[in-house]
């Protein structure tokens, strides 16, 4: 029997009492908050996105940007600040001034590196949320060569098949990682994970047969797919993907409650006054809701999934209790 190794209480105690004080850091007196937001903005805003051009926390940022701005009436620049998993970033923002001209754009990479880093900031106290904005669905596919057709077709062949099925992922601990990690436990299957840099490297390793499966995300995968190169058998969200609308999400086709979404989200320096984070979570809302953004979207792979400040709070500690059981399940750990 594999031996579990436990994950520190205290990260536990952490991230169980995350959804509380983020709460708390809402609690604002109203006089400061009012007086702060007259002003706001007063200057330019600054999103930082803590990853490289290119990617999904990029794209629907630089959609969403220029709208904002519109709404806002003042500049709005994008800085990506990789590096370290998204660390650098965020802790770029814990650092600023508390006054809503500098926000964070993120991922589930907020949540899930202090499981496995030192982290200059406090995932807790060091923010607030404003608003959940999108969920990015992965889409389960196989290589053509792969006799399932199906999901439960996919699980038996695997339980027939211990640990011999290869699945391409993403970087130890990242969400596709951890993804596939879900799936394992929640299909009581087992299989071989490799790990490559890049969605790019891992698509390109499943099309020439090296590997037998993956969960890259609907836009990576879509080109591929409409190809006939590889064969999707389920969506990773709880809802079907528009863009690939008869592919069944995992959870009906097989694992009933299986959810793993690239979620997408805006926060800002703890102490900013909730009158300028109810401004800005208005704004979003109003962008979201347009039917040209929510094309733009779509067209993206991303699902709308709006939250607001206290409601994201409370999904991102969920969510920090979901992937931290899995960490422990599967004594995942960063070399």
């Amino acid at each position: 029997m594999r031996k579990i190794d436990l994950i520190p209480n205290w990260k536990f105690l952490l991230m169980k009492a995350i959804g509380a004080l983020f709460a708390l850091a809402l609690v604002i007196p109203l006089s400061t908050a009012v007086a702060a937001s007259d002003s706001y903005p007063s200057k330019l805003v600054r999103v930082v996105i803590p990853f490289a051009p290119g990617g999904s926390t990029d794209i629907v940022g630089r959609t969403i940007a220029p709208k904002l701005s519109e709404r806002l009436g003042r500049e709005i620049i994008i800085e990506n600040r990789g590096g370290a998993g998204g660390i650098i970033g965020i802790g770029v923002v814990a650092k600023s001034e508390p006054d809503g001209h500098t926000l964070l754009m993120t991922s589930p990479a907020f949540i899930i590196n202090p499981f496995f880093h030192k982290i200059p900031y406090d995932p807790v106290n060091s923010f607030v949320p404003i608003a959940r904005l999108v969920a990015g669905s992965r889409v389960l596919s196989v290589h053509p060569s792969v006799p399932a057709k199906s999901v439960k077709e996919f699980i038996a062949l695997a339980k027939n098949q211990p640990g011999k099925l290869v699945y391409a992922s993403t970087g130890v601990g990242s969400d596709a990682h951890l993804a596939g990690e879900l799936f394992k436990m929640m299909a009581g299957i087992d299989f071989l994970t490799v790990q490559f840099k890049s969605g790019g490297q891992a698509i390109t390793d499943l099309m020439g047969g090296h590997s037998d499966w993956m969960l890259g995300t609907v836009t990576l995968s879509l080109s591929q797919i409409r190809a006939n190169k590889l064969r999707p058998l389920g969506i990773s969200g709880s809802v079907r993907s528009k863009l690939i609308p008869d592919v069944p999400t995992i959870s009906e086709a097989g694992v009933p409650g299986y959810e793993a979404s690239q979620w997408l989200g805006f926060l800002a320096p703890a102490g900013t006054p909730q009158a300028i984070v109810n401004r800005l979570h208005k704004e979003l809302t109003q962008i979201l809701n347009s039917e040209d953004t929510k094309k733009m979207l779509e067209e993206q792979g991303q699902d709308l999934a709006l939250q607001g400040p206290t409601e994201f709070g409370k999904f991102m500690a969920a969510e920090t209790a979901k992937w931290g059981k899995v960490i422990k399940a599967g004594n995942i750990k960063v070399k």
